[in-house]
Formats: structure tokens, C-alpha cells, sequence
């Protein structure tokens, strides 16, 4: 089975974003992508808040939404929506990050939100406090297509295994990480949990990322880290794609995951314990 993960430098313009996004949906079809996957915030990577509050929608009023279950149905593939930045109904005005998975017929598959907020400090001069802007989802998620089940997570989600090894035990042959790396993050970190976290569950890693320097017409430019990355079951790299913005494909052969599975058989092997005591 073929995939394709796009590459993004989405700027502050939902529109000029989905414009670019179709363009490149079409790409992986030519190549014969039956998956599609998009980065984290494909609609709208913003370091202003009140400008997110000025372009931003809620689900059943963004525009980039059914544009992309359009694009889907006419080309009959899977498409994972990395996520979307949307509204909600939240008093305190936070944001939804929220992973969509769009079926052949163009009809939404699975939701995903967002469960762990990026609120660090990885330098003096590179502070994110996520939680400020976007609320944390509650509930995991595994979503089931006529070739794997996948499971749905999305970038700072890789730090906590518990959440893989969860949707692994439920199901899971593919675990998608859209992303947004931050490049000091992303430089030491990225590949190895993207690795452990295949190594551990016997899945295949996708995870599409935004790259570059990100168009923006107010506030400071932010800079995310590429690599685009496709991980197998054992832990090898099928793909990294640098740090160029584009459409990059994989086949998948999904015996692999049986094979990893078999070979450690670790997602059996769960034991009760106590401690520690504190």
C-alpha cells in the first residue's frame, strides 16, 4: 500500500495553505497514494493570537475541512487531515488541534484531539506555552480503513509511549504523528522517539511535518524542523524527507508488523507491579 506524507511550510492564510495543500493531494494521487497525510495545523501555522482569532473557524464552518473531504472522494483515497486549528465552543476561548481522518466516500472517519500541550522552555530565547491557546483533548483514538487500523496522535504526543503502546494494544498496525517540530527539539529528539515508539509497538511511524520558516504577516516568523518521517515496524527509517517542502511516498507491506510483533512479542508481556512509594 502506498503513502504519501506532505511536506508543509503552511504560513498564517488558510487559504493560500489549502490552495497549496490541493495541489499537492494531487501529486501523491498521480504517484498512487491511496493514504494521503498533512501536517499538524495544515490550515494555519500563526505565532499571533488574535490573528488565529481572526481567521480561524469552527469545524462546521472552516472552509479547509470539506475542501479536503472533496478532494478525497474524487480521488477515492484515505486522507489523514494532520489537523486542524479550529474554534470551539470553549468559554475561556482556547482552541481545538484537531486530526481528522477522511474516508474514500469524502465522509469524516475519525476525529483526534490534541491530548498533551507543548508548554517548554527548550532555550532562553525558545519558550512555547500551547495550553494558553489550544485545550487538550480527553480521549484516544483508532480508526479502522480497508487496508490497517490506524491510530491517531499528534507531534508533542510522542513523548508519552503509554498513549502508543494503548492504541497498539487496541488495534493499531499504523500510528500517525503529524508534526510541528520545534528545530532544536527536532534536531535531538524527533528520530529516536519516532524509532522507540515504532520499536515499542510493532507499528509503522507517518509522520508528515511542516518545515522551514513560516510565511507570517504578524509576529516573529516561527521556524519548524522537517523530516517528514516513515518508520518500519522494526525500527528501520523507510523515509526521511529533509528538509524540502513536497510530496513524499512509501509502500507499506503490512506483514512486517505481524513479523515485529512475533519476533518481540512485548505487547503480551504487560505485568502488574507497585511501587514507588513516594
Amino acid at each position: 500500500m502506498r503513502a504519501a506524507l506532505l511536506q508543509l511550510t503552511s504560513g498564517d492564510d488558510p487559504q493560500d495553505n489549502l490552495t497549496q495543500v490541493l495541489g499537492m493531494v494531487r501529486q501523491a494521487v498521480d504517484q498512487g497514494a491511496r493514504l494521503v497525510l498533512t501536517p499538524e495545523v495544515t490550515n494555519c501555522l500563526s505565532p499571533d493570537g488574535d490573528h488565529q482569532r481572526a481567521v480561524l473557524r469552527s469545524e462546521s464552518d472552516d472552509p479547509t475541512l470539506p475542501a479536503l473531504q472533496r478532494a478525497a472522494a474524487d480521488a477515492g483515497i484515505w486522507l489523514l487531515i494532520g489537523s486542524l486549528a479550529l474554534k470551539t465552543d470553549d468559554a475561556d476561548g482556547r482552541f481545538a488541534n484537531r486530526s481528522f481522518l477522511i474516508a474514500p466516500d469524502g465522509r469524516i472517519a475519525a476525529r483526534y484531539d490534541k491530548i498533551h500541550m507543548f508548554d517548554v522552555q527548550v532555550s532562553e530565547s525558545e519558550t512555547y506555552r500551547e495550553s494558553k491557546r489550544f485545550r487538550p483533548g480527553d480521549r484516544a483514538v483508532v480508526a479502522q480503513t480497508d487496508f490497517a487500523t490506524l491510530g491517531l496522535t499528534i507531534c508533542y504526543d510522542i513523548r508519552f509511549p503509554h498513549l502508543y503502546r494503548m492504541l497498539a494494544q487496541a488495534g493499531a498496525q499504523i500510528l500517525t504523528v503529524p508534526a510541528a517540530f520545534s528545530p532544536v527539539t527536532g534536531a535531538a529528539h524527533w528520530e529516536p522517539l519516532l524509532r522507540a515508539r515504532a520499536i515499542e509497538t510493532g507499528c509503522f511511524i507517518l509522520a508528515p511535518a511542516q518545515t522551514g520558516t513560516h510565511p507570517t504577516r504578524h509576529g516573529t516568523p516561527r521556524r519548524t524542523h522537517g523530516h517528514s518521517m516513515v518508520v518500519a515496524p522494526w525500527g528501520e527509517v523507510l523515509l526521511d524527507a529533509g528538509t524540502k517542502p513536497g510530496v513524499y511516498t512509501v509502500d507499506l507491506d503490512f506483514a512486517q508488523v505481524a513479523d515485529a510483533r512475533a519476533r518481540v512479542p512485548s505487547l503480551n508481556h504487560d505485568r502488574q507491579f507497585g511501587g514507588p512509594d513516594v
